[in-house]
Order: C-alpha cells, then sequence, then structure tokens
C-alpha cells in the first residue's frame, strides 16, 4: 500500500509522498494515473519529499502528464507544513532543495501547526535565453508576440520555470481552454510555457489566471504569481520592496519584488486527507498510462 497525503496551496493541489517512508518507482507514471481526477485521485501533479545532501529536504515534483518540472511555489509551502507538522523537523527555517536551486522557506506556527509559509524564491532570471525564450532581446518585457492570429504583449519571467504574463482586462471570460495551449506550446518557448493572464485593479493588487504547461488551467501557481509581480514592476504597474496582492481563483498570495532582484512569496498550505493506494491498482493501471505516456 502506498501512503500518501492530499494538500493544497489555495486550489493548488498535489498528491505529497513522503520518501522517507515510501518508495515510488516510475513517478512520471504514478503522476499520470492517481492524478486523473475521476478514475485516480485526482490533483495537479505529484510531490515527493525527499532526503538531501544540500539542503534539509528536497523536492521532485511531476506534472498531470507527467513531466517533471523545475519547481513550484505552492508545493514549497505545502512541503513546509508537512515537514513540520509531521514532526519531520522542528526548525521554523528550512531550506528546501529543488531543480531550480535551494529556496528558504520561513514557517509561521499557530497552536502547534504551520499556518502560512514565507518562501525566498531567490532572484527573478529576466535574459531570455536563461527563461528560456527565443529571442536577441536584453530583456523580453512588453513584446508583441502573435498567437493563434491575436497580437499580444508579452513580459518573459523565469521563477525556476519559464513565464509569459499577459497584462489584460476581463480576464474572468477569457476562453483558456481554447488559447491557453496556443500560448503553452508557442515556437518561441523551447521547453514550453506557463502563461498568467492578469488584471491591474490597482498599484498593490493584481487578478490572475494561469495556464500552467503540463496541467492545463489551475486554480492557483506560486511561481506564476511570482513572475506576475515582477512583471507588472517592469511594466510599471506596481512598485519595487512593496508587497503586492495577488488575488487568484483559489485564493491570494503576497508577494514582493525586492530591488535586488529577489522575490519574496506569503501564502497558506493546507491538508485536504490522507490515504492509501493498492500497489494493484498501481499494477493494473500502469498500461494505461504507458498508452498516455
Amino acid at each position: 500500500m502506498l501512503k500518501f497525503s492530499k494538500m493544497h496551496g489555495i486550489g493548488n493541489d498535489y498528491i505529497y509522498i513522503n520518501c522517507f517512508e515510501e518508495k515510488v518507482e516510475e513517478p512520471e507514471k504514478v503522476s499520470v494515473l492517481l492524478s486523473e481526477r475521476r478514475f485516480g485521485i485526482g490533483s495537479d501533479g505529484l510531490v515527493l519529499i525527499m532526503p538531501s545532501e544540500k539542503a534539509d529536504f528536497r523536492m521532485r515534483i511531476f506534472n498531470a502528464d507527467g513531466s517533471e518540472a523545475m519547481m513550484c511555489g505552492n508545493a514549497t509551502r505545502c512541503i513546509g507544513k508537512y515537514v513540520y507538522d509531521k514532526g519531520l523537523t522542528n526548525k521554523t527555517e528550512v531550506t528546501l532543495e529543488t531543480n531550480s536551486g535551494i529556496k528558504y522557506l520561513k514557517l509561521f506556527i499557530s497552536d502547534g501547526k504551520v499556518e502560512s509559509v514565507e518562501v525566498d524564491m531567490n532572484k527573478a532570471i529576466l535574459k531570455p535565453a536563461d527563461i528560456p525564450v527565443k529571442s536577441s532581446l536584453d530583456l523580453f518585457v512588453s513584446q508583441p508576440v502573435e498567437v493563434g492570429g491575436t497580437e499580444y504583449n508579452l513580459t518573459c519571467v523565469s521563477m525556476g520555470n519559464p513565464h509569459a504574463v499577459l497584462f489584460t482586462k476581463d480576464i474572468d471570460n477569457l476562453n483558456l481552454e481554447k488559447i491557453g495551449p496556443l500560448f503553452e506550446n508557442h515556437e518561441i518557448f523551447p521547453n514550453r510555457v506557463n502563461t498568467e493572464f492578469v488584471e491591474v485593479i490597482d498599484s498593490h493588487t493584481l487578478k490572475m489566471r494561469v495556464w500552467e504547461r503540463g496541467s492545463g488551467e489551475t486554480f492557483a501557481c506560486g511561481t506564476g504569481a511570482c513572475a506576475t509581480a515582477v512583471a507588472s514592476v517592469l511594466n510599471g504597474f506596481c512598485n519595487y520592496d512593496e508587497e503586492i496582492l495577488i488575488h487568484l481563483r483559489g485564493g491570494d498570495l503576497k508577494i514582493t519584488y525586492k530591488k535586488d532582484g529577489t522575490v519574496m512569496m506569503t501564502g497558506p498550505a493546507t491538508y485536504v486527507f490522507e490515504g492509501t493506494v493498492d500497489d494493484k491498482y498501481l499494477a493494473d493501471g500502469m498500461e494505461n498510462v504507458i498508452c498516455q505516456l
């Protein structure tokens, strides 16, 4: 029996597995099988909590389509809650190894449990070649790009994974199921891209929807909110060193883009439930998964 925990960060839900106790063979296939919302547990993907030689813990994250992600801001907060609440650490400042480097977590405790987590997301990556986006520019800020026959002004940022930020109006009525894949698979993004559709409320408040590569529209994206805050400052909508409140479908995140380039993210982490998956279900489901992949 494979034990798991279901957690979410403002609606961005993942299946978390404690790899200090469990062993997961072929996590790419397991993620596809268990993330399915009708025949599986249902989630945006799979997160493995692992030992690390470089930090207190290590995270590996797999999207619902089986592709491995570099980073996930909401998952970092959930891991902070998991390792403290489960007694894997008694520290309130935790380091976490990810595929995009070491992240620094500060845990805020209430009644002996983690209520919210602040994550030092490191510096935003702005050089197009490092995002990556195909461009000879030094910065890709408010640049016109034709997507599906329509021209959009995009600002590209990496927070460990690539993001394209689009400022527009009336985002609630956008058909992301139609246009999201067009951005995700556009030819200028060699590794595909996550796309944020953003409405500016005022200089300290933004509203955002997100289409994530490998998962589709999700209720929240931590790295996407960070990229949105960075883009809002680069485009003159918000200011350095001032907290920006970002409304997402699943809840709110607080982001600060510092003048030195560092991005700080603060938000909640929530348990949903715990359970076990029968090995026979995993074995029987693998043939289907192989066909999907």
